[in-house]
């Protein structure tokens, strides 16, 4: 894979995959949303839809720790990545999150905010309810149950807009084919992770500009998971906010203008 670099990071008594691409000065951090399987093997994939920003930027892309303890988190997730960047030396970084790497995005920039200068989420939310879990909860169940077919169908059509959906559907039927028990039960530490995250209360005390995305049609959080977001946030200098229509809890992946939208927010001087 030309252009890209993988590296796997030792931390205090863990280790991270990540991989990078791009030439420019800033590291732009992606942290993507819960995936059945890794998406390291989607760098290629990642560095061309995010080509428009490798020339101002280096692009990152962080994936999960290796070793899962029971009972991991959303918060317990934030901060090992948190490590990994002092690790590598970043900072001042523009960090991208979607979904539950939105969470955690969130949880960094408020818990580190030396660490951010931009903040993008997309497709997230502060609060999970019980309601919003129900989708993750029946994932959980299958994967569990070794049904795999039944997951990826599940978490697809949760995940993408009708259309899109039915254009993968032999594709995610493909891939069940092929997942291990061990990516299974990584899948089901993970997915548990976000139970109960709540960081409705720090979403005031986020102090860089932050751009927020989300589609009117998302099956997993709802439209108005973003609202909650938007609201709490309402007195930040420097907030963008852009609902989309039609485009799926996947927005980050569907919507044809985001990257550019990215591009231009990053580069705007807005004051902290």
């Amino acid at each position: 894979m030309a252009g890209i670099t993988f590296c796997t990071v030792k931390a205090d008594g863990f280790t991270m995959d990540m991989f990078r691409f791009g030439s420019g000065r800033k590291p732009f951090v992606i942290l993507p949303g819960l995936s059945i399987r890794s998406v390291m093997s989607f760098a290629e994939d990642v560095a061309a839809a995010y080509s428009p920003l490798a020339e101002e930027h280096t692009v990152y892309l962080f994936e999960r720790r290796n070793e899962l303890p029971e009972g991991y988190t959303v918060g317990d997730m934030a901060r090992d990545t948190a490590e990994v960047f002092r690790q590598l030396g970043l900072k001042d970084i523009s960090l991208f999150g979607a979904s539950q790497g939105g969470m955690m995005a969130m949880s960094i920039a408020a818990d580190y905010p030396q660490l951010v200068s931009k903040l993008i989420l997309a497709s997230t939310c502060s609060r999970m309810t019980t309601v919003r879990f129900s989708a993750v909860d029946e994932w959980i169940s299958f994967a569990k149950a070794g049904k795999t077919t039944e997951l990826f169908s599940a978490f697809g059509k949760a995940v993408y807009p009708e259309a899109v959906f039915e254009s993968l559907r032999g594709t995610l039927a493909e891939a069940a084919k092929t997942v291990t028990a061990e990516e299974l039960s990584r899948f089901v530490k993970l997915s548990e992770g976000m139970r109960g995250f709540d960081i409705t209360d720090k979403l005031a005390g986020i102090s860089c500009p932050t751009m927020l995305i989300a589609s009117d049609d998302d099956r997993l959080f709802g439209a108005e998971a973003a609202m909650q977001i938007r609201e709490g946030m309402s007195d930040l200098c420097g907030f963008e906010y852009h609902m989309y229509s039609g485009c799926g809890h996947a927005v980050y992946d569907t919507a044809p203008d985001l990257k550019e939208r990215m591009r231009r927010f990053l580069a705007a001087d807005v004051p902290r």
